[in-house]
């Protein structure tokens, strides 16, 4: 018998009464190792072939031209403008052309994409990536200093940017390509440019290695500094893979997206921008930016039946008043990027009975995808991120002695696979300190799995509060909050107390006409907590300041608290 006919799967070795692993959890009681319950199909599987790069792998899943001739990849939700799979191919391959013979882009060069979403933007990610150049992706908000950080620190040789912030780019030095070209600027030569003017040609063909660097994203740096996070071919060839699994498993195949999550943040990239999506032939309703109003005006003009979101935006839909938008074509609504509390998720099952919510787990370095749950699964455990998600394993690993735990037992999730990164760009001590020599990445989240092998996030390590030598995690006492009818928005951070070390406090968004005191909030949560939980302060603000990816700012609070 050959050595593969030998080796049973792991779903047999689940079902074996003679396998280490437990059947309901994953977990392997003698490597304290969870192994993924969720499959591949044979057909699912992640391709092993050493030189095949992102671009190629999703070329390559595109709905074949004479079965796609008129069907629609994206819709600008603003202009109702459409983009056909047959012109998105030719766009790329274009684009890819042009970018060679007009700018010189070549294997290995880094190209920064400044843009709000667009039409343009996935077919900019998947010209550069063709052509084994490295892309970077920025917010368009970023400041001149922040950008001319990152081309610097990236080593990027061409800057592509939306109009309205071409600007700042200016001062870096770098060259400059416009997404597209206003009348009154004669002087740049745009995208749009090279779509229409060069044809598609064969050009030399880079070998492109799985392992080569492909993007290089730069994290929110809401604990610390912002880094670049080196992501190869390989881990995005595996993470459309996932995409794809979750859309097959999930029956979305005819669904019309909606995106508002920014493209240059991993969950919209990996979604959308480099076309996890696409390998389905769905159609993508595209939004520059998060607009509640334009958002269900969306949903009702579009027929959308799925809506990637974070957090945030499952509160603003909660909070909202709906009643005089059409919202039935809804069916699935995915959270992710950032915790979403058990409080909110109920309250919006309770006013959308007819969508399916979903929450999931995932982070930069792992390519933002890692847990999955369904509905049915989400709706009879209220705050779990799912199952681990097929080709992935984790650790829970106990912060004090080290040691990995089994399932009820809180510690610091650990994750390896295929989906983790390559390290961080230029920076061997971060790398080090984040990946251990075995390839598992620590990814500073305090987790526990249950004995079915569903994962709890409970906070981030350096985010939780030291009162008294106890341990408060913000996330619980925010999503207490949140559940008050007159709370809009909450965060809470540590602030510095001769006699206890830190103390929680909360900064909390009212409702408009709502004048709930300080007191009442800290009496509200008082009634819910042990005592050394309490909200012992409480300031009122406009807004809580939050990433692209709806991550809360702690760092900017923390500062505002100290003036």
């Amino acid at each position: 018998m050959s050595r593969e006919g030998r080796i049973a799967t792991v779903e047999d070795r689940y079902k074996s009464d003679l396998s280490p692993y437990d059947g309901r959890s994953g977990f392997d009681s003698k490597t304290g190792i969870y192994h993924s319950l969720n499959q591949f199909g044979e057909h699912q599987k992640i391709p092993d072939r050493a030189d095949l790069d992102t671009a190629t792998f999703v070329l390559s899943q595109l709905p074949h031209p004479k079965e796609a001739e008129s069907r629609v990849a994206l819709i600008d939700s603003a202009t109702n403008r459409r983009v056909t799979y047959v012109q998105l191919r030719h766009s790329i391959n274009s684009l890819a052309t042009g970018l060679y013979h007009a700018l010189g882009v070549r294997k290995g060069d880094v190209v920064l994409v400044v843009s709000p979403n667009s039409l343009l933007y996935p077919t900019i990610c998947l010209a550069v990536l063709s052509l084994g150049a490295i892309l970077t992706t920025a917010n368009p908000l970023n400041t001149e200093s922040e950008l001319a950080k990152q081309i610097c620190d990236s080593g990027a040789k061409l800057g592509i940017a939306s109009p309205e912030v071409v600007h700042k780019l200016i001062p870096s030095g770098v060259r400059i390509l416009l997404t597209s070209r206003p009348s009154h600027d004669d002087d740049k030569l745009s995208v749009e440019e090279l779509i229409h003017g060069c044809d598609p040609m064969e050009l030399p063909n880079p070998r492109i290695d799985q392992l080569d660097t492909a993007v290089i994203l730069y994290s929110s740096g809401t604990t610390g500094t912002s880094k670049g996070v080196l992501l190869t071919h390989a881990n995005f060839i595996s993470i459309l893979k996932i995409v794809q699994w979750s859309v097959d498993v999930s029956s979305s195949q005819n669904d019309v997206f909606l995106c508002f999550t920014p493209m240059f943040h991993i969950y919209g990239l990996a979604f959308f921008g480099l076309g996890g999506l696409f390998c389905f032939g769905v159609t993508t309703v595209l939004m520059p930016r998060f607009d509640l109003r334009f958002v269900l005006e969306a949903i009702q003009n579009h027929q959308v039946n799925n809506v990637p979101a974070v957090p945030p935006v499952i509160l603003g839909l909660l909070k909202a008043n709906t009643d005089n938008y059409d919202l039935s074509s809804l069916r699935r609504v995915l959270s992710g990027a950032a915790p979403l509390s058990k409080e909110v998720a109920a309250g919006f099952r309770e006013k959308f009975p007819f969508v399916e919510l979903r929450q999931g787990y995932g982070l930069t370095e792992c390519g933002g995808v890692t847990f999955f749950v369904s509905e049915k699964e989400a709706r009879a455990r209220l705050g779990s991120s799912g199952r681990l998600l097929p080709s992935i394993s984790a650790k829970v690993v106990d912060i004090e002695s080290g040691l990995a735990m089994p399932p009820g037992a809180v510690g610091e999730l650990w994750l390896k696979g295929q989906v983790v990164m390559k390290g961080y760009l230029g920076n061997e001590e971060a790398t080090a300190a984040t990946i251990d020599p075995d390839g598992w990445l620590r990814t500073g989240d305090l987790c526990y799995f249950d004995q079915d092998g569903f994962v709890y996030i409970v906070d981030r390590i350096k985010e939780l509060i030291k009162y008294n030598g106890y341990q408060v995690a913000p996330a619980e006492l925010e999503a207490i909050l949140l559940s008050h009818p007159q709370i809009l928005d909450s965060a809470v951070i540590p602030v510095e107390d001769e006699e206890t070390g830190q103390i929680p406090k909360a900064y909390v968004v009212r409702a408009t006409g709502s004048e709930l005191t300080e007191d009442q909030i800290i009496q509200f949560v008082a009634s819910q907590v042990a005592p050394y939980k309490k909200v012992r302060r409480v300031s009122f603000i406009s807004a809580i300041p939050r990433s692209a990816a709806g991550k809360i700012l702690r760092k900017a609070l923390v500062s505002l608290s100290q003036h």
